[in-house]
């Protein structure tokens, strides 16, 4: 199986799928009032999934795979909802605003071949 990025339309499809849902999801988290610095703050923490490569490029893409899908977020709804975790809401929309704000400007998932080397590019390819 080889890497291959998404090119022509579908690309830009997705990056701006990518700003809708990083709109969609600043407007949702306005809607829980919560404290904008937290917002900040926690817009990175996704990011912090880049630590894997440390591990090297399988484990980092992995790692950071697992964060910046919407499978995360939505497990973390579904918790929220079913009462186990009721206060974490406007986490989960901060995580689809890290998502899509990842997506809009050309960050795709990772390959495990390199960190450069995404479904939206390669090395650091973002048109």
């Amino acid at each position: 199986m080889t890497d291959t990025p998404v090119t022509g339309v579908p690309r830009t499809l997705l990056r701006i799928e990518g700003a809708t849902m990083f709109t969609a999801a600043v407007l949702g988290y306005r809607a829980t009032s919560g404290s904008w610095g937290t917002f900040l703050l926690l817009l990175v923490v996704a990011d912090l999934g880049l630590i894997g490569y440390a591990m090297g490029p399988r484990t980092g893409a992995h790692v950071y795979n697992a964060l910046h899908t919407c499978i995360g977020p939505a497990l973390l709804a579904g918790l929220a909802y079913a009462g186990v975790f009721p206060r974490v809401w406007s986490w989960c929309v901060i995580w689809l605003a890290h998502i899509g704000m990842d997506r809009a400007v050309g960050f795709g998932l990772k390959f495990t071949t390199a960190a450069s080397n995404t479904h939206l590019g390669f090395g650091g390819e973002r048109t």
